[in-house]
């Protein structure tokens, strides 16, 4: 499809993107939203944590909602869309990955970018205790990623799934990883990888075999980790194998769900390649919008309602 021209406009002071993407990350608040907890046992006999909110009536329609990197369900990008949409009359089940719901999982593997078989799984557990016509899918981040990838590697997306918005998607995980690691992203490599090293502590004891404290202390950047845990982990050789098959960009061509990626053009997380043009200029079920403003997961909006929020219900009112 063309490309779509953004209609967003942040306050002044939201206009660069280190503001943005840190305010929205640590400052915002979101009220009046009440998340109900179920677990589901997945194929491999883990689990996931699904946090579920409901709109005031009885609907049919509900959105499922996939946080980023050492994200979680109560991450404020989480329950904006989810109270937005519960207001608007749409049920939200926010999926926490593997460890991220406050207790770790019970297997060595957790979650990445990639990991569509755990989507798959929550796809399947509505479809098979529910009776929601209207699936729709949002993902932010690493979310993002994973839910383009869903819906463009298989043949057979389930008739219910209507629609899919990707926010602030790393559709190319290696140059967005090189972008992470330059110098202008430094403070949020060193954050996320303090978060993914203390949550890998206790596989060390759980999983002796597996990882020993010589691997674990030869971790100094987020690419030794994928080196060294994600992609020993789950089944690729090394980092770059893991982000050559589990990068989405190579499975937009095949996308025949509306699919709406959202991307601001001054997200210091991603690289050139992140936006797709080509794609989705020759894929018409593919939308692509690229305000200049947003930083990553930061369009702050009016009335705490962000701009990826209001477009994502937009999207799928118009389907």
């Amino acid at each position: 499809m063309p490309i779509i021209e953004p209609s967003y406009k942040p306050p002044f002071w939201a206009k660069k993107s280190f503001v943005s993407t840190v305010f929205s990350g640590l400052a915002r608040k979101v009220n009046g939203l009440k998340q109900t907890r179920a677990r589901i046992t997945l194929p491999d006999n883990d689990f996931l944590d699904l946090d579920w909110s409901y709109a005031e009536k009885k609907s049919n329609k509900v959105i499922i909602l996939l946080h980023g990197l050492e994200g979680h369900a109560q991450r404020p990008y989480i329950t904006g869309t989810a109270k937005l949409f519960n207001d608007n009359g749409i049920d939200a089940c926010a999926v926490n990955f593997r460890g991220c719901s406050g207790e770790p999982n019970l297997l060595y593997r957790s979650y990445h970018s990639g990991a569509t078989e755990d989507l798959e799984a929550v796809v399947n557990h509505i479809l098979n205790k529910f009776e929601y016509n209207d699936i729709y899918i949002k993902g932010i981040s690493l979310g993002a990623n994973m839910a383009l990838k869903y819906v463009g590697e298989r043949n057979d997306v389930p008739k219910e799934i209507k629609a899919v918005i990707a926010v602030s998607s790393p559709c190319d995980l290696k140059t967005s990883c090189d972008e992470l690691l330059s110098i202008k992203n430094k403070h949020y490599a060193i954050r996320f990888l303090q978060h993914l090293k203390d949550k890998l502590k206790p596989k060390l004891i759980q999983f002796p075999d597996n990882i020993s404290i010589t691997d674990f202390n030869s971790i100094k950047s987020l690419i030794d980790f994928d080196h060294m845990y994600t992609s020993k982990a789950h089944g690729f050789k090394d980092a770059f194998d893991y982000y050559e098959q589990a990068s989405s960009l190579q499975f937009l061509p095949n996308i025949k769900v509306p699919s709406l990626i959202i991307n601001a053009l001054n997200d210091s997380f991603l690289s050139a390649s992140c936006y797709p043009v080509k794609e989705a200029k020759q894929n018409p079920y593919l939308y692509l919008e690229m305000p200049k403003y947003g930083g990553h997961v930061g369009f702050i909006d009016k009335r705490n309602i962000y701009y990826n929020e209001r477009r994502a219900l937009e999207f799928v009112a118009n389907l």
